[in-house]
């Protein structure tokens, strides 16, 4: 089968395109074909471990050659772009269109595609749904706040789920939201958790010490604390430095891995708690993400709005217990046996439940947080899933022509 994909954001920096690569790299591994259509800001290969890739080019500072003069555009922000879909203007907007028009009519005559499915209902799967090929959409969660919060896209998104074969949701919550936003789409729903890629994320033995060499980090610590994610509010990162405060011992150091727009904003406020254990890395390769996860005593994923998690799954499959916010799709994933939850905003229960684990006063077996993560939520566990709903799909787009 030829699967096109497409997604709104480049295939790193965020929940969703990481989602989409991972679907990529499975349905390759079952033998089928792939193309993804995604924006970027550097220039990327046009092909990826037997992925085509076709990116539209936006202005990131790179001078790529046909790059539309603007970032690609964002629910919130995004590592390396702080442009808002609500930011664009009518000729920012039409180009964008345009320009993913163009890049899926190309596909649709060079690759010829048997199914499309699109992350996010938003945009680019309204203008998909304009072909005679059967539609997949899966809902992220930002897609359906900004549904909520801008009339202006209401019109495409409504399109594209009156066009649509079926509507993948990742979390319960997820499920229900959707189904709010769009009540004629209830019968169009199928529940499919994130899955991760087990082939990037697994417990790793790490030297501790010379892993945080690389960061300028020259004395030992016993206990580590990680966070991984864009720098938004969203993610509840200013919680988590609030915490740190309370919980900083001298011997712990806390570790955040990512960017965005609120980097120097949270530094700031480091610097302002006068935190002496807490260190920023920026953005990393999955690579380096393992290893910080396979040292990690524990694992923060502090988000105040969270339709999934996939950064608690990869934390997980790396051994990690999570501590996360009682709210969104985090708590269907983290057990007693594999984190704790608090409840949103709350940055002192947050540090309690921190010193617990810590101290060890709450214990975790780590080769059994990665087993269950295994068996759960690999990517592998879904991918059969997805694949028959492609098949469906075909199936009865070409009962409906005959």
């Amino acid at each position: 089968m030829k699967i096109l994909l497409m997604n709104h954001f480049p295939l790193t920096g965020s929940g969703s395109g990481v989602y989409t690569k991972n679907i990529a790299d499975a349905l390759v591994k079952k033998g089928h074909e792939v193309c993804i259509i995604m924006p970027e800001n550097k220039k990327v290969s046009k092909e990826e471990k037997n992925i085509k890739i076709h990116p539209v080019y936006f202005n990131g500072g790179n001078n790529i050659e046909g790059e539309l003069p603007f970032n690609f555009p964002c629910f919130t922000t995004h590592p390396r772009s702080i442009q808002t879909f609500y930011d664009l203007t009518e000729e920012q907007l039409a180009r964008y269109i345009y320009s993913f028009k163009s890049a899926l009519e190309e596909e649709i005559e060079n690759f010829k595609p048997d199914i499309i499915h699109a992350g996010h209902i938003w945009v680019l799967p309204s203008i998909a749904a304009n072909y005679d090929i059967p539609l997949i959409i899966t809902a992220h969660g930002t897609d359906l706040i900004g549904y909520t919060e801008s009339e202006k896209f209401r019109p495409w998104a409504n399109h594209a789920v009156e066009k649509t074969e079926s509507i993948i949701t990742i979390s319960k919550g997820n499920s229900d939201l959707v189904t709010q936003c769009f009540p004629s789409a209830s019968d169009k729903t199928i529940l499919i958790p994130n899955g991760y890629n087990s082939d990037v994320f697994y417990p790793e033995e790490v030297d501790k010490d010379e892993f945080l060499k690389q960061f300028g980090v020259n004395k030992h610590y016993d206990k580590i604390v990680s966070f991984a994610g864009k720098f938004t509010s969203l993610k509840g990162i200013d919680l988590l430095l609030k915490a740190a405060k309370l919980y900083e011992d001298g011997n712990t150091l806390t570790v955040l891995a990512g960017d965005g727009e609120l980097f120097s904003e949270m530094n700031e406020l480091a610097q302002k708690l006068n935190l002496k254990d807490t260190i920023f890395i920026k953005n990393r390769p999955h690579e380096v993400l393992r290893k910080l996860y396979s040292i990690a005593d524990v694992s923060l994923v502090p988000s105040r709005n969270e339709a999934f998690g996939l950064v608690v799954i990869e934390a997980m499959a790396c051994g990690a217990p999570v501590i996360g916010t009682n709210s969104g799709g985090i708590p269907d994933i983290i057990t007693e046996e594999t984190g704790i939850l608090f409840e949103p905003e709350n940055y002192e229960e947050l540090a309690i439940k921190i010193k617990q684990a810590l101290n060890k006063e709450i214990t975790f077996n780590k080769d059994n947080i990665a087993e269950y993560a295994k068996e759960n939520y690999s990517q592998d566990k879904f991918i059969g899933q997805l694949i028959s709903i492609y098949e469906t799909s075909v199936q009865t787009k070409q009962k409906r022509t005959k």
